[in-house]
Formats: C-alpha cells, sequence, structure tokens
C-alpha cells in the first residue's frame, strides 16, 4: 500500500519546527530528510526512522517495523502528535546520519 500525499503533508507539518526538512518521492513511498540527511521516511502511511544510536536511546521501547519487503528495519515513530519531540529526535539523529553522496 503506498502513501498518501495527505499523510505526508501531516508528517511535514508536525516536522515543521525543523527548517531543512525535505521529502522526495519514491516507489509510492516518501523518504524524510534534514539538511539533505536521510533519516527516515513515510511508509504505508507510517513515520519511520533509522536505527541508530540516537534513535535507540530516544525511541527504546518503539516497534521495529519494515518499510517494505527485504528492507532493513527502522522504527515506528508512535509520538507523531509532539511537535517537540519529533524536533528533538531528527536533531539527536542528525549528526550520526552520513553526509548525502554527491552526484556526478
Amino acid at each position: 500500500m503506498a502513501s498518501s500525499k495527505d499523510y505526508l503533508e501531516f508528517v511535514l507539518e508536525q516536522l515543521s519546527l525543523l527548517d531543512g526538512i525535505t521529502s522526495r518521492a519514491m516507489m509510492g513511498e516518501f523518504m524524510l530528510y534534514y539538511n539533505g540527511k536521510l533519516f527516515g521516511g513515510v511508509y504505508d502511511d507510517r513515520l519511520l526512522v533509522k536505527i541508530i544510536p540516537a534513535s535507540t536511546e530516544m525511541l527504546e521501547d518503539a516497534d521495529q517495523e519494515l518499510p517494505y519487503e527485504g528492507a532493513k528495519p527502522m522504527y515506528l515513530v508512535d509520538e507523531i502528535e509532539n511537535k517537540e519531540f519529533l524536533k528533538e529526535l531528527v536533531e539527536a539523529m542528525c549528526p550520526e546520519l552520513p553526509e548525502p553522496k554527491k552526484r556526478k
């Protein structure tokens, strides 16, 4: 099941305390970036983020879910209504995320 643009807009609104959030459509889903760094995405109308030390610390009780078959598990963010928490989560993750690859 593909994610709806309405749900993407909702997620982007919840992330609106952060400058530098962008999204990219990919195969019916949406990848989410903060200052050019991929931190998660909207998959089947769920907000999922990468499993890295910062997200593990902040989402210690979160469920791990697959964004799509064959993918690495990601954390399901349940606190989607809490803009401050989402801001803190993404900001904490950013230093641990790899720099975007330069395109040729």
